[in-house]
């Protein structure tokens, strides 16, 4: 079965899927490791990891692309990627579209704030016209070679128009052919009930730590009819957390005495690249 209808299947439960955000192949390999079925390339990962920025809007359509091919080459669950504005206006979403398409994506979210964007838990975003984002909706769906190709549609009009307003957005992207919408940064379980009984098309909840929305749990959003809800960089803060601690110390104590119990193991960090399956290719091309 093609990782888009998987990811279509897998949806259509609306069963608060869990979803781990990466950054970057190896984070990916993490996640499919441990037993997801999905996992998402997250911009603000990207941006931070890649370029040691924050999620402001500096990445381009290549790197995330780049990114991404390299994910989807590493695993073989689907793999959602975080579009941002789709770079540009709706003319450039259909390049965007195609060119994530080929990078392997099973699923694209694109949003409808202004360019340059900012993280969703940022304060200072604004939001274009809705039917701007309409037309860019109308131009992925058209652009897409698999229709099974998840488009997902992303507003932040929460925190710059009202949740009513937001709320109203989703509707109209999902009559435009958006396949799942994602209601950014409400503030209450409450509005999330809202969001999830009143769209109609499956919905994304996104669950930042230190971030706006509070995070009831998996079956709380499953009982709300949440067809994903995304993690997108718990495995980033965990990583720089650690490094941060492992940094700090050799720094002190001059070496690694202390901190094994923080480190992989080297055997662990050679399987979680697959190593083995490169030394067998190694073996079977080696030259007499």
């Amino acid at each position: 079965m093609r990782s888009t209808t998987k990811l279509k299947n897998l949806v259509a439960e609306r069963q608060a899927l869990t979803v781990p955000g990466a950054a970057n192949a190896l984070f990916a390999r993490v996640v499919e490791e441990v037993g997801y079925p999905v996992v998402y390339a997250t911009g603000a990962g990207i941006a931070n990891m890649h370029l040691g920025a924050p999620d402001i809007g500096l990445t381009t359509l290549t790197e995330v692309a780049a990114t991404l091919a390299a994910m989807s080459d590493a695993v073989s669950i689907p793999v959602i990627v975080d579009a941002d504005t789709g770079f540009g206006n709706p003319v450039n979403m259909v390049h965007t579209i195609r060119v994530l398409e080929r990078a392997g994506a099973a699923g694209v979210q694109i949003e409808d704030q202004v360019f340059p964007k900012k993280c969703g838990h940022f304060a200072g975003k604004d939001v274009i016209h809705p039917e701007e984002m309409i037309q860019k909706i109308k131009a992925a769906v058209d652009s897409r070679h698999d229709a099974d190709l998840q488009i997902i549609a992303r507003t932040d009009a929460r925190a710059v128009e009202g949740l009513d307003r937001a709320i109203e957005r989703a509707q109209r992207f999902a009559e435009a052919g958006a396949d799942l919408t994602f209601v950014e940064a409400p503030l209450s379980v409450e509005e999330l009930g809202r969001i999830a009984s009143e769209i109609a098309v499956p919905q994304v909840a996104n669950i930042v730590y230190g971030g706006h929305t509070p995070d009831p749990g998996r079956a709380a959003f499953a009982k709300m009819g949440f067809a994903i809800v995304l993690y997108a960089n718990a495995g980033l803060q965990a990583a720089l957390h650690a490094c941060t601690q492992v940094y700090s110390r050799l720094k002190a104590d001059g070496s690694l005495a202390n901190v094994g119990d923080m480190l992989a193991s080297f055997e662990n960090r050679q399987k979680a690249v697959d190593k083995d399956c490169w030394d067998a290719l190694e073996s079977k091309y080696h030259v007499p």
